[in-house]
């Protein structure tokens, strides 16, 4: 069979960021480029059949027809979601350097993969709702475009992290707070597991119809304490102050903890029998003293409610040594989305809120799994269009993947 060739070529143009140190005797140059990549697709035809026209087929891309390859895409990604870059900043860094993008074209650039990588999302939610211990946060967040519903209004992002097995950072998007929306992001987990939030009611909820062990945070019970003594005059402020001594007594605890961190769990557990159980029995004694003397509504009736209505959560870390005393591993967890948030101020669509929640997903996972993300993320960009199989999207998770690029 003869073939000709009907037309020079089919021409796919993508872009991609380019980084090379070049290095002199004196000094090193870190030179930046945007660079144009064409593919160029050959058509052919067979004179001798039926004319039919036959095609190179085209790369399988995460994005495709995407105007960014693999490696800007992580670029892109990497720099708004680990460095805080705002898209509109990267526009302008980009057009230094001979790149005419639009902080337009990066936004649905990062819609189009934030969805692409949904996969591996739910695969990362499978696994963390099999952890033994998860930890649960909320922040807020603005979504500008939100169906029935005002720009001002507050939107949020719940934080999940495990903590056992895998270390992973689950983030997710809900138009609100309420149980309805925050029940689903539980579904699936096992009975007897391990849930470690803040006293908001909704996580009771989630603990007492999935049948798990419940953690109170001795950090957020601490934290009402420090702001009923700031609000105390500097002059008025000593140790006989009611909340100064609850925050020397709770600091105790925390001491105790600190000595046990390079412990095992056996040992960590004994530790938390034989020293904090005697200064819970302390606190307990100051709050049954103290709950009916002060004023409800004021600052320290508020941390004496709070502290009392937790208690029986806040004692529970004592049963276990492996168990955490507050929920500050993922009050970490949250904060980069946090920092982030301070820059690019808002999400412009319900769309790019949760491809922004799945991005921040992985990159934060491979933080915690000591994984550079912008090597893990160009690797999995690559990889995911052609996976098919359960098999084949499980080796695409960070610590999976970087196993087989090491």
């Amino acid at each position: 069979m003869n073939y000709r060739k009907p037309n020079a070529s089919a021409a796919m143009t993508v872009l991609v960021w380019w980084k090379s140190v070049r290095k002199s005797a004196s000094s090193s140059t870190l030179c930046r480029k945007v660079r144009v990549i064409q593919h160029h697709r050959i058509k052919y035809a067979c004179p001798c059949c039926d004319n039919s026209i036959r095609v190179t087929p085209a790369p399988a891309r995460i994005t495709p027809k995407g105007l960014l390859t693999e490696t800007a895409l992580a670029w892109i990604a990497t720099a708004k979601y680990q460095d805080s870059l705002p898209l509109y900043r990267q526009a302008a860094l980009l057009s230094r350097f001979g790149g005419d993008l639009s902080r337009n074209t990066l936004a649905a650039s990062m819609v189009r993969v934030g969805h692409a990588v949904q996969p591996i999302i739910n695969l990362l939610r499978d696994h963390l709702l099999d952890a033994d211990l998860i930890l649960g946060d909320e922040t807020v967040v603005q979504v500008l475009k939100e169906s029935g519903r005002a720009a001002q209004s507050k939107s949020y992002l719940w934080a999940q992290m495990t903590g056992s097995g895998p270390p992973i950072r689950l983030f997710s998007y809900t138009p609100g707070r309420g149980g309805t929306h925050a029940q689903p992001l539980y579904d699936g987990i096992k009975p007897g597991a391990v849930l470690m939030s803040d006293g908001y009611e909704v996580y009771n909820a989630i603990a007492a119809s999935r049948g798990t062990v419940h953690l109170g945070c001795w950090a957020h019970a601490r934290r009402y304490f420090v702001e009923a003594e700031a609000a105390i005059p500097k002059a008025a402020r000593g140790p006989e102050s009611l909340a100064t001594q609850f925050i020397a007594v709770i600091s105790e605890l925390y001491a105790i903890e600190a000595k046990a961190n390079d412990l095992s769990v056996e040992q960590r557990g004994q530790q938390r029998q034989q020293l904090s159980k005697p200064v819970l029995l302390k606190i307990e004694g100051l709050l049954l003293q103290h709950l009916h003397a002060v004023t409800p509504g004021s600052l320290l009736g508020k941390a004496l409610h709070y502290l009392s209505s937790q208690w029986p959560k806040l004692i529970r870390f004592t049963d276990n040594g492996a168990w955490p005393i507050d929920n500050n591993l993922c009050e970490n967890a949250i904060r980069p989305f946090v920092v982030g948030r301070r820059n690019w101020l808002f999400c412009d669509t319900v769309a790019g809120a949760r491809a922004s929640a799945n991005l921040y997903s992985l990159i934060e996972t491979c933080k915690a799994n000591r994984i550079d993300p912008y090597t893990y993320l160009v690797d999995m960009f690559r990889e995911l269009p052609t996976a098919k199989t359960a098999e084949d999207f499980e080796a695409l998770l960070p610590w999976n993947l970087a196993d087989q690029t090491a």
